[in-house]
């Protein structure tokens, strides 16, 4: 087994970000690659005109690439904002006014996962109350994902990062996905293992893939330390992409890394050209 043995597909929104949105995606099939998945491209904006969804939808299209997950609207990423879903008034308001227009886009492309995440806590607000209302709109977000037949993920994060967000462990995230789950009675919420942001919070990762790749629908990696691309720090991460793959994980490795000081298609040196397409 080994890196030859699974489905890569590049996130846009952290690598390539030397090049304008819309000349993405044909990079990324330049370097090999069939599919690729973004954060809410537009930070500002949870609802964009028509013709700018229509314009990433034909990059993408004229590249010959696949989206297979995509982001609801987080806020500003990369930024201070950490997802929008939790935060009562204008962001949740701005959260709910993208599920539909997320959903819609990712359907006209078929793309088969939606990742929600979950947000900051706030000052002066009681943690319970953005839990319920984060269980509120992860149940209209898991909603809008089924009907255009897709996955909804939820993410954790890490705490030396990401230190005003709630879900920076394992346990954390996977708990909220089976709130999520009993809550619809849909069965289509899932786990985000993100192996970089689980080293960050110092969790043992086989034996967090032991638990949880059963109820995992996403993975995505960067090496640790510096989320670099791997071979760039000390994660095992071929040998934990193998753990997953016994476990019976079949999905997606989203490469969420920073290709450092060089151009990001000079960033997949640890992959053989050969095996970027994904089978």
């Amino acid at each position: 087994m080994g890196f030859a043995d699974q489905r890569f597909n590049v996130n846009l929104s952290i690598l390539f970000t030397e090049l304008p949105l819309l000349e993405r995606p044909a990079a990324a099939a330049a370097a090999g690659f069939t599919a690729v998945e973004l954060w809410w491209p537009w930070v500002d904006s949870p609802t964009p005109e028509q013709a700018e969804l229509d314009a990433l939808k034909k990059a993408i299209e004229d590249a010959g690439v696949r989206l297979t997950g995509l982001n609801f609207y987080a806020g500003q990423l990369p930024g201070p904002d950490r997802g929008a879903l939790s935060i009562p008034g204008e962001e949740s308001e701005r959260f709910r006014a993208n599920i539909d227009v997320a959903a819609d886009f990712a359907a006209s492309l078929g793309c088969g996962a939606l990742n929600a995440l979950y947000g900051n806590r706030v000052e002066g607000v009681d943690p319970a109350e953005q839990d319920a209302l984060a269980l509120e709109n992860l149940v209209l977000a898991a909603r809008a994902a089924d009907r255009i037949g897709a996955i909804l993920l939820v993410e954790t994060l890490n705490r030396p990062e990401s230190p005003l967000y709630p879900l920076v462990t394992a346990p954390a995230g996977v708990g909220i996905v089976d709130k999520v789950n009993r809550a619809t009675g849909l069965g289509n919420a899932r786990f985000l293992m993100d192996l970089y942001h689980l080293s960050m919070n110092g969790e043992d990762l086989p034996q967090v893939i032991a638990a949880y790749a059963d109820r995992t629908g996403h993975v995505q990696i960067a090496d640790n330390p510096g989320r670099g691309a791997p071979g760039t720090g000390t994660l095992p991460l071929e040998e934990l992409l193998d753990q997953l793959a016994k476990a019976g994980y079949e999905g997606w490795v989203g490469l969420e890394y920073k290709p450092g000081d060089r151009p990001s298609a000079e960033a997949f040196d640890w992959l053989p050209a050969d095996v970027r397409a994904a089978r």
